[in-house]
């Protein structure tokens, strides 16, 4: 079984995209990261990671937009998929592990 590795992005990585991580890392055969676009985001965006993922997973289209501006050089061959989440929820929050599992795991396949 190989590894899928995810990757998800949003602004300051405080809150959606961590709960992502935590939510995603609990499942055998993901090995999962997140990262924030922002400059003075807990864990600032990577190359390294970029380079890391097999798929990755933007909050919003501005996160997309901002992703491409950045890092286009690094993303060719790349999965980004914009799940559309707004900034309105609290870390693990119970609606967005909700919503991420609804949105993601259709996504992954069988692993």
């Amino acid at each position: 079984m190989k590894i899928k590795k995810l990757l998800f992005i949003c602004s300051q990585n405080k809150l959606r995209s961590p709960t992502a991580e935590a939510v995603f890392s609990e499942y055998k055969g993901l090995d999962v990261e997140s990262a924030g676009l922002n400059h003075d985001a807990e864990i600032p965006l990577s190359v390294e990671a970029i380079e890391r993922a097999d798929i990755i997973f933007v909050m919003e289209k501005a996160h997309r937009n901002k992703l491409s501006k950045k890092f286009k050089p690094y993303l060719k061959g790349k999965r980004v998929i914009c799940l559309d989440i707004l900034d309105d929820y609290n870390y693990m929050d119970t609606d967005l592990i909700d919503l991420l599992k609804i949105k993601v795991l259709p996504l992954l396949g069988t692993f």
